[in-house]
């Protein structure tokens, strides 16, 4: 069915996890009319979990895309995850879409991750919905529910529908209001509605004043309509029940006839350059201009190959055409183009403004890769996405031997589709650290990798990414001198270590004068420094928040060489920092913990052993209690267990990375101590 930009609604469903966002998405679909028969997540059935695993644990792992052609209407839906362990492809999916539709279950009412995504898609200027799930529940209060919401995320959260008996049906408060819902007035819903509308518009507003409704052009009240979702002004609430299919057909028509498309949608962040020079970059949504689009997503599939999901934002892509992949100079040709159904891959001859598609057997193809068919887009990217750290680890080895390059494959494709997991190679201690978070993430991964690549491995927890600091400055020298019969080496350092503010990283500062140091050398003294950053010089951990300047030397016109440079340069760094004060540092970690009200006690006592400090707590619908609180990373480790124990199995936490500060003294004093016999080994 041809359609244009002005025809695509592009829409990703999210929420917490037990929402019903994948059962909303098949009524969805069906009432669309992409599917025949609803699938349900019980018998494993549906479009969007088709994966094995998902299949076995009833929940989505990973985003999945469908689309529904309507007449003279193109809706991509996106079913995101709705565990908080795999947020990251429901982050990055978020970012392809117009419109966040965030489903609140009615009887749970809002919950943690209800927060955090309406408050991810009103930062990235988002319209928003929420979509009130599951109405026809028993015991449901679906007008506390509407004053929970309005109180949380604001009163232009309005009920754009409402449901009546019982929830077996909803009744339309805008387009034509009629009927009797199961609360509030329908007529009073639909002059609040008009009322938000309106006053995004002085010309409108002053119609309205004038001629009442009458004064409401069909074409202008869309517009501002549109307005107000694109600038917060105005969040709908919508009335569902997937199970029954109560409001989706309503739901369907308002993404067609109100949401915006993506010529209406907030610009993308795209800039232009590098550093300094960079510059915004708007995309125009033009099909005859030239291609600029975004991957989102990436699926190793075991049939096709490598999938690269994207968005296009300007120009028109074509079977057969040749695109580039971010700054590359060698392009590819779009052999197959896709559109995606689930798991089924459907070819098309185009992709135009607003559409998702993909491509195949890509291998530089990456999440966040930016195509385009001109080198006049070359340096183009997209403001990278916000992922939330990878703060859980596993140290891993194959369990059979001769499988590392096999192990290395797997953990790099795994890695390729999911934006938080992460790979780490310590060579000092011979290990290689998946990374992901929460233990259920990690857990999950090494399933697949089993399940796909065949590699199975053996786990042990990391090493706890300690780091050192200064915490004054001072100066450090070192004369390398060596004659070994033939030509010599010789170099001479003097340097100054710096303090710098947390999380500033490091900074290296040429202050020669005269040529004291050769220029040539300079660089084989800032790599000697980076050799000491890397190794430690109390604790065996890598230095961090430090400036570092090189403002004297000597060198030696026949025996000065690079080699003598980096030993003078690094010795010299070790007896500066060993000056300062050096402190070693431990990360610090925010905790969100899920836990009934009962066990508040009992954890919160418990964390007070950890050093942790509680910020506070928040109390949700059900009897449960979210505590907040910044705790050492190294005293979480495994505190899951612990926190089973003392909830009878219902606690649960989130972690994310907040900063990291210095350790006690006695705590230093050990990790010195467990290094320092290793280190006078050496």
């Amino acid at each position: 069915m041809p359609y244009s930009t002005a025809d695509i609604r592009n829409i990703a469903l999210a929420g917490h996890a037990g929402a019903g966002k994948t059962t909303l998405f098949e009524a969805l679909l069906l009432a669309g009319g992409a599917i025949q028969a609803a699938g349900t997540v019980e018998r494993g059935s549906t479009v969007s979990d088709f994966d094995p695993m998902e299949k076995e644990r009833k929940h989505s792992l990973q985003a999945a895309i469908a689309a529904i052609d309507r007449p003279g209407c193109h809706i991509n839906l996106i079913d995101t995850p709705g565990l908080h362990d795999f947020r990251g492809p429901a982050l990055a999916a978020l970012d392809a879409v117009e419109t966040v539709a965030v489903v609140v279950n009615a009887a749970s009412g809002i919950e943690h991750s209800t927060r955090r995504l309406m408050e991810h898609a009103r930062l990235r200027g988002d319209a928003r919905l929420l979509v009130v799930n599951k109405i026809d529940q028993e015991g449901v209060d679906l007008a506390a529910l509407v004053d929970a919401l309005r109180e949380a995320f604001g009163n232009e959260c309005l009920p754009i529908n409402l449901p009546a008996e019982g929830g077996r049906t909803v009744v339309d408060c805008f387009f034509q209001p009629s009927g009797t819902s199961d609360f509030s007035s329908v007529a009073e819903a639909h002059q609040r509605i008009i009322d938000q509308v309106v006053e995004i518009n002085e010309g409108l507003m002053g119609r309205y004043l004038d001629d009442g409704e009458a004064g409401l052009a069909g074409a202008d009240l869309h517009a501002a309509f549109e307005q107000c979702l694109r600038e917060g002004h105005l969040v709908p609430i919508c009335f569902v029940s997937a199970r029954t299919g109560a409001g989706v057909s309503e739901l369907l028509d308002l993404a067609e006839r109100l949401l915006p498309n993506p010529a209406e949608g907030n610009a993308p962040p795209f800039v232009k350059g590098n550093g300094p020079d960079a510059r915004p970059l708007q995309a125009a949504p033009d099909p005859e201009r030239h291609v600029i689009a975004d991957v989102f997503k990436i699926v190793n599939d075991p049939f096709v190959g490598k999938l690269g999901i994207f968005r296009v934002y300007q120009g028109t892509v074509r079977r057969d055409t040749q695109l580039f992949v971010d700054d590359g100079r060698k392009p590819f040709k779009v052999g197959h183009l896709f559109r995606l159904q689930g798991k089924e891959h459907v070819e098309i001859d185009q992709a135009i403004p607003g559409d998702i598609a993909a491509v195949a057997k890509i291998e530089d193809i990456h999440v966040d890769a930016v195509l385009h068919d001109s080198h006049d887009e070359d340096h183009i990217h997209l403001k990278p996405v916000a992922f939330p750290q990878p703060m859980f680890g596993l140290a891993v080895e194959p369990a059979h031997k001769g499988q590392e390059q096999k192990l290395a494959t797997a953990l790099a494709k795994l890695c390729e589709e999911d934006p938080c997991l992460r790979v780490e190679h310590h060579r000092e201690l011979n290990e290689t650290l998946l990374r992901g978070l929460s233990d259920l993430h990690l857990k999950l991964a090494l399933e697949r990798m089993r399940q796909r690549y065949g590699v199975e491995v053996t786990t042990r927890p990391p090493r706890i990414a300690y780091r050192e600091t200064i915490a004054s400055a001072a100066e450090g020298h070192h004369r390398h001198k060596k004659q070994t019969g033939g030509a010599g080496q010789f170099g001479e350092v003097f340097l100054r270590v710096e303090p710098l503010e947390r999380g500033s990283g490091f900074e290296f500062v040429d202050e020669v004068k005269g040529g004291a140091i050769p220029g040539q050398f300079i660089p084989a003294v800032e790599k000697g420094v980076r050799q000491g950053l890397a190794a430690g010089v109390v604790a065996g951990f890598a230095i961090q928040d430090i400036r570092v300047c090189v403002y004297d030397g000597r060198s030696h016109p026949v025996d000065s060489k690079e080699v003598a440079f980096v030993a003078a340069g690094r010795k010299a760094f070790v007896d500066a920092v060993a000056k300062a004060q050096p402190v070693v540092l431990e990360p610090i970690v925010n905790l969100d913990i899920s836990v009934p009200d009962t066990s508040m006690g009992d954890v919160t006592g418990g964390l007070a052993g950890k050093r942790a400090r509680i910020h506070g707590t928040d109390a949700r619908q059900g009897g449960e209690c979210v505590i907040k609180a910044q705790v050492p990373l190294a005293e979480v480790v495994g505190y899951q267990t612990e926190l089973k124990a003392m909830t009878g199995g219902r606690g649960r936490y989130a972690m994310e990375f907040s900063h990291y500060e210095a350790v006690p003294a006695q705590v230093q004093k050990h990790l010195v101590g467990a290094w320092r016999p290793a280190a006078d080994e050496d």
